[in-house]
């Protein structure tokens, strides 16, 4: 997302004037994390979002003080619900917000060289001081992350990248939905008449090669995620040769299929002299318990373990403890 939202920053900037607004701090149950952002524009575009609703919109109305004034500012976005205080909203918490004017060749350059940088796969720091005179700039790649107190520090990742081996029906609808959630595309699978740009629209790569002779192709890349939704467990035993071996260890390696066929490629791979340290990296049979039975389905299950995954959930139903609640008191009330 971060990558997106600064391909549309570099160009609403050549238009004019934008305000980008970071959370940089948060307390409580709120609707975004730390460093999510919005971009108001002068031509009164909004894009991406900081949680919605009248926190959001009391954001949008003082950057377009900002725009005017260009005068840097918090915004504090009280999502409490008490009742003495106004508050935006009944999450529970608060978040602070900050508002900065992004204008001029300055800014165009910074948000260029950001792109380019995650272009090549870098990850980025980019500090914002909370001060009037100085303005966001980037960290060289090779200092260590300063601890300001009078600034906002964020290291900015370039876009992960989900490889689907295998051009099937499950490919091609996970490639749909993967796209969705953020991941940069990539398929492997040597038939041309599955694998190509009619089916994959959303692929920025399309290999019609065998994976042993691709895979180094993605040696640098610090963000891989891999899916494995072959039409057969030959073609997975010779991906997760090279994947397992990777010197920079994928994100994510997911495999379809069923308990049977994960345990006889593990069985294989353990024969080939993979130790079984190495098949923990793998996620298999692929995707989350959800009762998936349809390509769609399956791609959903598999997005699901995805951002879980990349993002550190639980997996669990978020309703869960709710429910426990109202059935314990449930309880308390049958006579």
């Amino acid at each position: 997302m971060n990558f997106e939202l600064y391909q549309q920053l570099a160009q609403l900037l050549t238009k004019g004037a934008a305000v980008l607004a970071t959370v940089t701090n948060i307390k409580g149950s709120v609707p975004r994390e730390v460093g999510a952002k919005m971009i108001v524009g002068a031509d009164g575009s909004i894009i991406n979002t900081i949680g919605g609703g009248a926190g959001e919109a009391k954001v949008i109305r003082q950057a377009m003080e900002v725009l005017e004034t260009g005068e840097k500012q918090f915004v504090e976005i009280d999502l409490s619900g008490a009742p003495q205080r106004e508050t935006q909203g009944v999450c529970g918490g608060r978040m602070q917000v900050w508002l900065e004017r992004w204008s001029g060749e300055s800014a165009i350059a910074l948000s260029q060289n950001i792109l380019q940088l995650l272009k090549a796969g870098q990850s980025v720091t980019l500090i914002t001081p909370f001060t009037p005179e100085k303005q966001p700039y980037l960290l060289d790649n090779s200092s260590p992350i300063p601890e300001l107190e009078n600034a906002f520090v964020e290291q900015i990742n370039p876009p992960p990248t989900l490889l689907i081996i295998g051009a099937g029906h499950v490919g091609e609808q996970l490639a749909k939905f993967a796209h969705l959630i953020g991941f940069e595309i990539a398929i492997q699978d040597d038939r041309t008449e599955f694998a190509n740009g009619e089916n994959f629209p959303q692929a920025n790569l399309i290999i019609n090669q065998p994976i042993n002779s691709i895979i180094n192709d993605f040696a640098a890349f610090s963000h891989l995620y891999v899916a494995l939704v072959t039409r057969g467990y030959i073609y997975d035993l010779e991906a997760l040769h090279i994947l397992l071996n990777r010197a920079i260890p994928c994100k994510y390696i997911g495999m379809i299929g069923s308990e049977k066929r994960v345990k006889l490629v593990y069985q294989k791979l353990q024969e080939a002299g993979i130790s079984p340290q190495l098949l923990k990296n793998i996620y298999a049979p692929i995707g989350l318990e959800i009762g998936a039975l349809t390509p769609e389905e399956i791609a959903v299950s598999i997005c699901a373990e995805l951002i879980l995954v990349r993002r550190g959930g639980t997996g669990k139903s978020m309703s869960e403890g709710i429910r426990k609640l109202l059935a314990k008191q449930a309880s308390y009330n049958t006579p």
